[in-house]
């Protein structure tokens, strides 16, 4: 009897070993995939299929939500993913003001998130609430940043600036600002528009009456080409600059003629068989390119999967430390894995180097930066 009950007891510590052992890792994925947005996050939503699937002994899940570039849904989805899949991490969304909006989600929750999106005011200042956020994209001031060389080396004196009338929008006024004083730039006009119009007519002539010798567009996906087709429609000479947020080549598509020239800064990835073998990102950068096209097919890489990709990296990461720590499921292995992901060293990805610490969760330098220029419809290297 006593025996039986020994192995009773034994049987039921290994299953709880087991049970222990097998515990999948949930990651929960948010992405704009229909909407304004979507060609952000149809790239960012294909990249997933390509993530590790196990980490260190682990299996991993990835439950994928469509927020349809919708703020609302984009914490509606967050809430149900973490209520509902009991997910022990959030990637997503693809857009800043969704992301802005799920920080109070994930922070209630203590579970960490790891944003697909660009403004630095998603992560900085790191207080208690996002203190469980982290990002992959470039912050719009290191882009700004590069524009703003670029733009003094061209002579530039006057910028006419436009862009989305939302969080994205008035983070890169805010950081343009800061260069074009540094850089001795004046703007000459300021003018918004919504990421859902259809016409920017009254903004243009505004810009246009002002005479900048350079206009920045600062917008993201297809509806960042609005401003600069109405441009060139109306005779506009001066150069052209958008940001990183439109690195796709649905961007291409939409603008067609009408953006070619355009001047912007760019993940190293977008270009990455153009770069030189010095480049310390490279390597990383063509690796994911390969992938996904061979998933994809030619040229259908983009930075924005990119960003979904680094994301998968630095999670990869930082999972074997948090598995020392905790389980998968349990707010310990929550609390792990932020530790974890704020201790990321050295992890190469395919839009540079990240180093991340208690006051930068983000951990990319200029190495994450190149400028492009749009030529015969394609991206070309600027050395």
């Amino acid at each position: 009897m006593k025996r039986l009950t020994k192995l009773g007891l034994l049987a039921a510590t290994l299953a709880t070993v087991w049970g222990s052992a097998l515990a999948d890792i949930n990651v929960g994925v948010v992405v704009s995939a229909t909407g304004p947005a979507a060609s952000l996050g149809i790239p960012e939503k294909n990249t997933v299929a390509l993530m590790p699937r196990t980490v260190a002994g682990q299996k991993v899940n990835y439950i994928i939500l469509d927020d349809a570039s919708d703020t609302t849904a984009a914490v509606a989805n967050t809430r149900k993913l973490i209520s509902e899949s009991k997910v022990d991490v959030i990637l997503g969304s693809s857009i800043t003001p969704n992301s802005l909006a799920m920080v109070d989600v994930v922070s209630e929750a203590k579970t960490p998130m790891i944003t697909l999106a660009a403004s630095a005011k998603i992560v900085e200042p790191v207080d208690a609430k996002k203190f469980w956020v982290f990002k992959t994209p470039q912050h719009d001031a290191m882009m700004a940043a590069a524009i703003g060389e670029h733009m003094a080396k061209a002579g530039i004196k006057t910028v006419g600036y436009i862009g989305f009338n939302d969080a994205y929008g008035e983070s890169w006024l805010q950081e343009f600002r800061k260069v074009a004083e540094a850089k001795g730039l004046k703007l000459t006009a300021t003018e918004a528009y919504s990421r859902s119009d259809t016409s920017v007519t009254g903004q243009t002539l505004k810009l246009m009456s002002a005479k900048p010798d350079a206009v920045l567009i600062a917008g993201s996906g297809t509806p960042a080409a609005l401003p600069q087709k109405s441009l060139k429609e109306r005779g506009y000479q001066g150069k052209i600059y958008q940001t990183h947020g439109v690195a796709n080549a649905d961007f291409l598509r939409v603008g067609g003629k009408d953006v070619e020239g355009t001047l912007l800064p760019a993940g190293p990835v977008l270009v990455a068989h153009q770069l030189p073998d010095s480049n310390p990102v490279k390597k990383s950068a063509v690796s994911y390119v390969e992938a996904y096209e061979a998933a994809n097919g030619k040229g259908t890489a983009s930075t924005f999967g990119a960003h979904s990709w680094d994301a998968g990296r630095v999670l990869e990461a930082a999972i074997p430390a948090a598995l020392k720590k905790a389980q998968p499921g349990t707010a310990e292995f929550r609390a792990a894995l932020r530790d974890a992901l704020e201790q990321t060293k050295d992890v190469a990805g395919a839009h540079g180097i990240f180093n991340m610490t208690p006051t930068d969760h983000l951990g990319l330098d200029q190495r994450a930066a190149v400028m492009v220029k749009i030529e015969n419809g394609t991206w070309k290297y600027q050395p």
